[in-house]
């Protein structure tokens, strides 16, 4: 995955980024969530792959990992 994930300060701002590519992480997670299938990601954005997308909801995975929640106080 590292080499699909990158992150690069002069690239979409410094986001997570496919490839070097200008498509964000958080776009490619974005269609998922509004429904779109791989094969309409595919389809849309012809130079992302399939790995390219599981590599996006595998670094998400990654970042949601908590050990635990607590509730802040103000």
């Amino acid at each position: 995955m590292n080499s699909i994930i990158t992150l690069d300060p002069n690239l979409c701002h410094g986001k997570p980024c496919i490839r070097g590519l200008r498509y964000p992480v958080e776009n490619v997670l974005e269609w998922l969530a509004a429904g779109m299938t791989f094969e309409e990601i595919l389809s849309d954005y012809e130079d992302l792959t399939h790995d390219d997308i599981l590599a996006a909801l595998s670094y998400a995975a990654r970042l949601a990992h908590v050990n635990r929640f607590e509730k802040l106080s103000a």
